[in-house]
């Protein structure tokens, strides 16, 4: 954890930004050098390089302990110069200047930068006297560098983890986004999976009570009931082959039905009267209203909410149950009726039941419309929906 005095654990440190350190550390300590080999005619004491070493060296710990680092160099700095006047450590003084700016907070670059020019004033005061000034103003350009340039690399930086965050952020939400979409395909997968095969399985069902009845009385009759389970289990099968066609990326083998047909539209509803009157259930279909063009995501739902409320009225209807089926469309909807007079709400419904409904509520209220559902005086159900052909928000 950072703090003012310790911003990161020397432990996490690679061993080439160590490397860099002890370089720039030692690159300060010899440019020292010079100063005190500026007056040929006198050796410089032994002394004096362990000085220069002894300010320059704790820059090798500087990214990890900014603010202790500086005060050190910039106390023992000032004490060597205090010692011996050729002893001059500028360099150590301006790179932990730099470190502070770049990795501390604005208030303490500015105190740190500020105690670095009242030394620079002290010092030129002390060695020109009167003339301070014209010293002054290059050390100071020195200073005022050292402390920009820290300044921009932590901007820099911090720009640099900014972006990096926000790529983050937007990975993130790609993946929440993708997932999102994933299990909203594979709940409109499993409505269409349940309304393909209950209702299909429904009917066969219905059809082979059908020809067990029949066969004993007329084997004819039975044969036939048994051809049209037998042509419901197949339209089951290429149903199902169709709606599972989405998950595969190959193409449909050569000589197969094409697994990509479309989806039910209104069109088909004859069809689907057909075989629910085939399995026993005497079915009417009433169409009222003005042609209007239908968005295709509606056409299927419209189909699929027909072919659950039949099927529900074959499972639970009883015998000597009608339906009716009645769609009434104009320009700026759709209503879709479909009653029974069957046993309804009294009818023995086990208590796995109740999916369908929940599937039908869902692509209905995907399109901004409604449903009703409820039992009927003196018998039967009803089921009621009216969806919004002006609104294409919620296709599926």
């Amino acid at each position: 954890m950072s703090t003012l005095f310790t911003v990161q654990n020397p432990a996490h440190r690679s061993p080439v930004r160590w490397v860099l350190d002890v370089v720039v550390a030692v690159v300060a300590g010899f440019a020292a050098v010079p100063y005190l080999l500026h007056d040929g005619h006198t050796r410089p004491p032994v002394s004096a390089f362990l000085v220069i070493a002894v300010v320059a060296a704790p820059l090798i710990v500087r990214r990890s302990h900014p603010l202790p680092v500086f005060g050190w160099v910039v106390l023992a700095a000032a004490a060597a110069g205090l010692w011996n006047n050729r002893v001059i450590a500028g360099l150590p003084v301006l790179i932990a200047l730099y470190t502070v700016a770049s990795l501390l907070r604005r208030r303490v670059v500015l105190g740190c930068a500020g105690l670095v020019e009242a030394g620079v004033v002290a010092g030129t005061i002390w060695v020109a006297g009167a003339d301070w000034w014209y010293n002054a103003i290059p050390l100071t350009g020195l200073v005022v560098a050292a402390a920009g340039l820290g300044l921009y690399a932590a901007t820099r930086r911090a720009y640099l983890l900014e972006l990096q965050d926000r790529a983050d952020r937007l990975e993130r939400e790609r993946d929440q986004q993708g997932a999102l979409a994933a299990a909203a395909e594979r709940a409109r997968i499993t409505r269409e999976m349940h309304d393909v095969v209950a209702h299909h399985l429904t009917v066969m069902v219905a059809l082979s009570d059908g020809a067990i009845a029949a066969t004993a009385a007329s084997p004819e009759d039975g044969v036939e009931a048994m051809r049209d389970v037998s042509a419901t289990g197949r339209r089951a099968l290429a149903d199902t082959r169709r709606l599972l066609g989405v998950l595969r990326d190959a193409a449909p083998a050569s000589g197969s039905p094409d697994a990509r047909q479309p989806m039910p539209d209104l069109s088909e509803l004859d069809d689907l009267i057909d075989r629910v009157r085939a399995a026993g259930l005497p079915t009417t279909l009433e169409v009222h209203g003005a042609a209007t063009p239908i968005p295709t995501g509606i056409q299927l739902t419209v189909y699929r909410l027909v072919q659950e409320a039949l099927t529900n009225t074959l499972k639970h209807g009883g015998a000597g149950t009608h339906a009716a089926v009645r769609l009434h469309r104009d320009a700026g909807g759709l209503r879709v009726e479909v009653e029974d007079d069957g046993a309804g709400v009294n009818a023995d419904v086990p208590a796995t039941v109740g999916g369908g409904l929940a599937g039908m509520r869902e692509r209905v209220h995907a399109y901004g419309g409604e449903i009703h559902t409820g039992p009927r005086e003196p018998a039967g159900w009803r089921v009621a929906a009216t969806l919004q052909l002006d609104d294409e928000s919620g296709n599926p």
